[in-house]
């Protein structure tokens, strides 16, 4: 035998081989894929039996329109919370003082009561050893109409404080 032509069979039986290993390999990466396809769109429905992919999507498709109704619900009930609670009482400002050289003590007070929105009112109580006057006067947009004492003034900066600092 001629020493060309053995060289041509030992060449090409080594790509037999390697053909046939090439194509082992890809059966088994094709069998591997199919597996994969088939648990990815197999299912079981309530019932316990298999569902078809068309039962499964339209399964999927209806929960869905469930879930986009509820989410849609739910921002709606999220809007009515936000509008409710800017109106609620947000800020809280106190202020402790001695209205009268002759009373001890910080008896006397300043209190503000405030909503998101800066409106509200400021009530005071000033102590005095025989009697005590408690007076208010509205807030609107953190303003009052009325003239404020420093100690008011001062409880309605710490109700601003707090509705504003949160919100930062």
């Amino acid at each position: 035998m001629d020493i060309a032509l053995l060289i041509w069979v030992i060449a090409l039986t080594v790509l037999v081989i390697v053909g046939v290993i090439w194509v082992l390999d890809l059966q088994a990466r094709i069998l591997k894929l199919s597996h994969k396809y088939e648990r990815l769109f197999r299912g079981v429905n309530e019932g316990g039996e298999e569902a078809t992919t068309a039962a499964m999507l339209a399964n999927l498709a209806s929960r869905l329109e469930e879930t986009t109704a509820r989410t849609e619900r739910l921002v709606a009930h999220a809007a009515q919370v936000d509008a409710a609670l800017t109106r609620s009482l947000q800020g809280i400002g106190l202020v402790r003082f001695r209205a009268f050289e002759d009373t001890g003590g910080d008896q006397s007070f300043s209190l503000a009561l405030a909503d998101g929105e800066g409106n509200g009112v400021v009530i005071s109580a000033l102590y005095g050893r025989e009697a005590t006057r408690i007076y208010a006067k509205p807030i609107q947009k953190w303003l009052s109409s009325k003239v404020l004492t420093d100690e008011e003034a001062q409880a309605l900066e710490e109700a601003r404080r707090a509705v504003i600092a949160p919100a930062q």
